[in-house]
Protein backbone atom coordinates (compact mmCIF):
# COMPACT_ATOMS: atom_id res chain seq x y z
CA UNK A 1 0.00 0.00 0.00
CA UNK A 2 1.37 3.40 -1.02
CA UNK A 3 2.09 5.82 1.78
CA UNK A 4 0.57 9.27 1.35
CA UNK A 5 1.87 12.70 2.28
CA UNK A 6 -0.60 15.52 2.75
CA UNK A 7 0.56 18.88 1.39
CA UNK A 8 -1.59 21.62 2.90
CA UNK A 9 -1.63 25.23 1.81
CA UNK A 10 -3.19 28.16 3.61
CA UNK A 11 -4.87 31.40 2.59
CA UNK A 12 -4.00 33.26 -0.59
CA UNK A 13 -1.66 30.55 -1.86
CA UNK A 14 -4.22 29.93 -4.62
CA UNK A 15 -2.95 33.28 -5.97
CA UNK A 16 0.65 32.13 -6.45
CA UNK A 17 2.07 33.31 -9.72
CA UNK A 18 0.24 36.62 -9.59
CA UNK A 19 0.40 37.60 -5.91
CA UNK A 20 3.48 39.70 -5.10
CA UNK A 21 5.75 37.86 -7.55
CA UNK A 22 8.76 39.83 -6.24
CA UNK A 23 8.31 37.91 -2.96
CA UNK A 24 6.64 34.65 -4.00
CA UNK A 25 7.87 34.21 -7.57
CA UNK A 26 5.95 33.31 -10.71
CA UNK A 27 5.23 29.63 -10.05
CA UNK A 28 1.56 28.79 -9.62
CA UNK A 29 0.00 26.51 -7.03
CA UNK A 30 -0.43 23.95 -9.83
CA UNK A 31 3.35 24.14 -10.36
CA UNK A 32 3.89 23.55 -6.64
CA UNK A 33 1.56 20.55 -6.74
CA UNK A 34 3.49 19.02 -9.66
CA UNK A 35 6.79 19.66 -7.86
CA UNK A 36 5.49 17.91 -4.73
CA UNK A 37 4.15 14.95 -6.69
CA UNK A 38 7.44 14.55 -8.57
CA UNK A 39 9.49 14.79 -5.38
CA UNK A 40 7.26 12.30 -3.55
CA UNK A 41 7.26 9.86 -6.47
CA UNK A 42 11.06 9.54 -6.12
CA UNK A 43 10.31 7.82 -2.81
CA UNK A 44 7.26 5.85 -3.93
CA UNK A 45 4.96 8.21 -2.01
CA UNK A 46 1.59 9.60 -3.06
CA UNK A 47 0.44 13.17 -2.40
CA UNK A 48 -2.90 14.53 -1.25
CA UNK A 49 -2.64 18.23 -2.17
CA UNK A 50 -5.05 20.78 -0.69
CA UNK A 51 -5.44 24.52 -0.30
CA UNK A 52 -7.94 26.46 1.79
CA UNK A 53 -8.50 30.11 2.52
CA UNK A 54 -10.33 29.07 5.69
CA UNK A 55 -8.77 28.03 8.97
CA UNK A 56 -11.38 25.30 9.50
CA UNK A 57 -10.64 23.82 6.07
CA UNK A 58 -6.99 23.42 7.03
CA UNK A 59 -7.92 21.88 10.37
CA UNK A 60 -10.31 19.47 8.62
CA UNK A 61 -7.48 18.47 6.25
CA UNK A 62 -5.19 17.77 9.22
CA UNK A 63 -7.91 15.62 10.77
CA UNK A 64 -8.40 13.85 7.41
CA UNK A 65 -4.68 13.12 7.27
CA UNK A 66 -4.87 11.42 10.65
CA UNK A 67 -8.08 9.55 9.85
CA UNK A 68 -6.65 8.31 6.53
CA UNK A 69 -3.31 7.19 7.99
CA UNK A 70 -1.10 9.74 6.23
CA UNK A 71 2.62 9.17 6.59
CA UNK A 72 3.38 12.87 6.95
CA UNK A 73 2.23 16.44 6.42
CA UNK A 74 3.88 19.35 4.66
CA UNK A 75 2.10 22.56 5.59
CA UNK A 76 2.42 26.14 4.47
CA UNK A 77 0.00 27.84 6.87
CA UNK A 78 0.59 31.19 5.13
CA UNK A 79 -1.30 33.95 6.96
CA UNK A 80 -2.28 31.54 9.74
CA UNK A 81 1.37 30.98 10.66
CA UNK A 82 1.37 33.77 13.21
CA UNK A 83 -2.24 33.62 14.35
CA UNK A 84 -3.63 30.10 14.52
CA UNK A 85 -3.52 28.34 17.84
CA UNK A 86 -6.25 26.09 16.39
CA UNK A 87 -3.95 24.79 13.62
CA UNK A 88 -1.18 24.31 16.21
CA UNK A 89 -3.58 22.31 18.39
CA UNK A 90 -4.73 20.20 15.43
CA UNK A 91 -1.13 19.24 14.60
CA UNK A 92 -0.36 18.52 18.25
CA UNK A 93 -3.48 16.32 18.48
CA UNK A 94 -2.22 13.88 15.83
CA UNK A 95 0.86 11.69 15.64
CA UNK A 96 2.00 12.55 12.15
CA UNK A 97 5.40 14.10 11.42
CA UNK A 98 4.83 17.59 10.06
CA UNK A 99 7.16 19.92 8.18
CA UNK A 100 6.34 23.62 7.96
CA UNK A 101 7.34 25.36 4.73
CA UNK A 102 7.36 29.00 3.64
CA UNK A 103 8.24 30.31 0.20
CA UNK A 104 9.88 33.47 1.52
CA UNK A 105 12.28 33.83 4.42
CA UNK A 106 9.77 34.84 7.07
CA UNK A 107 12.62 35.89 9.38
CA UNK A 108 13.84 38.52 6.91
CA UNK A 109 10.41 40.09 6.57
CA UNK A 110 8.16 42.14 8.84
CA UNK A 111 8.58 41.52 12.56
CA UNK A 112 5.08 40.06 12.98
CA UNK A 113 5.99 37.21 10.59
CA UNK A 114 8.89 36.01 12.74
CA UNK A 115 6.85 34.03 15.27
CA UNK A 116 5.13 30.86 14.07
CA UNK A 117 2.63 28.95 16.16
CA UNK A 118 2.92 26.00 13.77
CA UNK A 119 6.68 25.75 14.38
CA UNK A 120 5.96 24.71 17.95
CA UNK A 121 4.54 21.41 16.65
CA UNK A 122 6.48 20.95 13.40
CA UNK A 123 9.41 18.53 13.25
CA UNK A 124 11.22 20.90 10.86
CA UNK A 125 10.81 24.29 9.19
CA UNK A 126 12.00 25.28 5.73
CA UNK A 127 11.82 28.87 4.51
CA UNK A 128 13.36 31.14 1.94
CA UNK A 129 13.99 28.67 -0.90
CA UNK A 130 11.02 29.76 -3.00
CA UNK A 131 8.69 27.00 -4.11
CA UNK A 132 11.67 24.62 -4.14
CA UNK A 133 11.24 24.61 -0.37
CA UNK A 134 8.28 22.29 -0.89
CA UNK A 135 10.52 19.75 -2.65
CA UNK A 136 13.03 20.03 0.20
CA UNK A 137 10.20 19.49 2.70
CA UNK A 138 8.99 16.38 0.86
CA UNK A 139 12.51 14.92 0.70
CA UNK A 140 13.12 15.72 4.37
CA UNK A 141 9.81 14.20 5.38
CA UNK A 142 10.50 11.09 3.28
CA UNK A 143 13.79 10.71 5.15
CA UNK A 144 12.04 11.16 8.51
CA UNK A 145 9.58 8.36 7.78
CA UNK A 146 12.22 6.04 6.36
CA UNK A 147 11.09 6.10 2.73
CA UNK A 148 13.85 5.10 0.36
CA UNK A 149 14.53 6.68 -3.02
CA UNK A 150 13.28 4.49 -5.85
CA UNK A 151 15.45 3.20 -8.69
Amino acid sequence: MTKTLYVLNGPNLNLLGTREPDIYGHATLADVEQLCRSSAARFGLAVEFRQSNHEGGIIDAIHDAARNGAAGIVINPAGYTTTSVAILDAIKAISIPTVEVHISNIHAREEFRHQSYVSRAARAVICGFGVEGYALAVVGLATMIGALAQG
